[in-house]
């Protein structure tokens, strides 16, 4: 029950810590370090990476700050920070195919609804028999890759749909 009493609060956590990361880049002066974990333009890759960074700070708090002892931990918390942003794409896509536009409250619903579904999983793979220790350091590799693609994409972003900035119909950090 511990557990998941911090998975909630990690959906909290992450929602709202996410949502203030779409600011943080403009709030701080354009700063190109707080664009490595911040959105820097409208596209949604930059979007996905306002739930991957929190959800991987979150990971880091409950592991050293709470001490929260699960089974399969760093397991749970990857499949966890992998999975939202590939239901925040499919989610986002597929009803912007429906409808033909995008609404912001659908947007934002989307983005919470899919930070719920990680951490629910992350929480049962928790409460699964223990799997093997050997496998924690690939978990971690997992992790850093996740996060250092999404912070090299945003210095050199892929001419792709995914990156391309609605607004101004750049890539990247738009001067």
């Amino acid at each position: 029950m511990r557990v998941l009493k911090f998975e909630i609060l990690g959906i909290i956590f992450i929602s709202v810590f996410g949502s203030l990361l779409h600011f943080a880049f403009n709030w701080l002066n354009r700063f190109w370090l707080a664009g490595a974990f911040s959105a820097v333009n409208e596209s949604t890759w930059e979007h996905l990476k306002l739930a991957v960074v929190p959800a991987i700070i979150w990971l880091i708090l409950e592991s050293k700050v709470f001490k929260i002892k699960a089974n399969n931990f760093l397991f749970a918390k990857t499949v966890g920070a992998y999975l939202i942003p590939v239901l925040i794409v499919l989610f986002f896509y597929s009803y912007k195919t429906i409808l033909g536009y995008n609404l912001l409250a659908i947007d934002i619903s989307i983005f919470v609804l899919a930070v719920i579904i990680g951490q629910l999983v992350s929480h049962k793979i928790m409460t699964l028999p223990e799997f093997s220790q050997r496998f924690n350091g690939l978990w971690l590799l997992l992790l850093a890759i996740l996060l250092l693609t999404f912070m090299l994409f945003t210095f050199y972003p892929l001419h792709f749909f995914l990156f391309k900035d609605p607004i101004s119909g750049g890539y990247g950090i738009i001067k």
